[in-house]
């Protein structure tokens, strides 16, 4: 049987369709406390990468300075998957909607014999990718949709806790990356407002963004199906329709930030193309700014991909981040530790 990696030559939207460093900080405008601030950060290793991140932070926050940023206007989006937990060897909402239609099986026996269900069923990947943009939309619409939005974040919740990484036998709430985690309790700590924007489902990552990562459910910017309000025993409910309502990957991110959040941040978190939009939406408009991508090298501790890669790749966004002068993590020589467990 092939490795869903080896066969998902898919994009992020069609899954869910269903710098060079920042400039340094000139001497007279540094904080006497940004040193301790750095130490914020324990899980990075000290050099240009790190120095990037405490330097734009103490350039925005700096008092007087010219480049500093009103606390209301300091908005910062993260994408999720590949840049706050691990996105091998497939999406964890992918590996979700696959148990999903294994849980659901016994109630449709039609399955056995119609795919893209039976490739599912019998762990067949290389069919399974075969099916297309039609195959995986049906999936994701069949496997989401048929419930409330409160009988959906149930099912969610209930699964996390049980399903397990497949090579590190640990919920995948447990596979989030330390340091990015420092890094939002970091920008938190100086007066910055977090936000995920990804092209994972909204209502797939509200259930548990806050106890993971702080981030409440309010600001959390994600792809959606359409839902439907109802009244049901005297009580209102949305039921959630097997039709798609929004894409929030690639040109649809900046859309999502405009929509959900109505401010342009000043800082961008990403770690693959589907970041691009999102990065340049941030950065290429004036002032002060930071762009950082996620660069997945160490095979050792993680995984290292990203040209090939069918999830998470990373190639006009790599190329893109040298001529934007984005910081590029090198996670391998960056990353003192990936997860909290090491």
């Amino acid at each position: 049987m092939s490795t869903p990696q080896a066969c998902f030559g898919v994009s992020r939207r069609i899954l869910l369709s269903s710098l060079a460093l920042l400039p340094a900080l000139i001497g007279p405008l540094r904080p006497i406390s940004v040193l301790a601030q750095a130490e914020a950060l324990p899980s990075w290793n000290d050099g240009p990468t790190k120095t990037s991140i405490v330097n734009f932070v103490a350039r925005v926050t700096t008092q007087g300075g010219p480049d500093f940023v009103p606390a209301d206007q300091r908005i910062a989006t993260f994408d999720n998957d590949g840049t706050l937990w691990c996105e091998q060897p497939m999406y964890v909402q992918l590996a979700f909607a696959l148990d999903r239609v294994k849980a659901m099986a016994p109630l449709h026996p039609e399955w056995k014999d119609k795919q893209p269900f039976k490739a599912v069923l019998d762990d067949d990947m290389k069919t399974l990718a075969e099916s297309g943009e039609r195959g995986l939309v049906e999936l994701i619409l069949v496997t989401h949709a048929g419930m409330t939005t409160d009988e959906f974040a149930k099912i969610v919740s209930d699964w996390l806790a049980t399903a397990r990484h497949p090579r590190f036998k640990r919920p995948y709430t447990e596979l989030v990356y330390q340091p990015m985690l420092e890094l939002l309790a970091y920008l938190r700590a100086n007066g910055f407002k977090t936000f995920i924007v990804s092209g994972g489902g909204i209502e797939f990552m509200r259930p548990w963004s806050e106890r993971v990562y702080g981030v409440p459910p309010e600001q959390v910017v994600g792809s959606s199906i359409k839902t439907r309000f109802e009244m049901r025993d005297s009580a209102p409910v949305l039921f959630r329709l097997p039709d798609v309502n929004f894409i929030d990957d690639k040109a649809g991110k900046p859309i999502g930030i405009n929509e959900h959040i109505g401010r342009r941040p000043i800082a961008a978190f990403g770690n693959s193309d589907g970041d691009l939009e999102m990065l340049q939406w941030t950065t290429l408009s004036g002032g002060v700014r930071l762009g950082l991508i996620v660069h997945h090298t160490d095979a050792e501790r993680e995984y290292a991909y990203d040209r090939k890669s069918p999830f998470g790749h990373l190639d006009k966004a790599l190329d893109a981040a040298t001529l934007n002068k984005w910081t590029v993590v090198d996670m391998k020589n960056d990353w003192r530790r990936i997860f909290a467990f090491e």
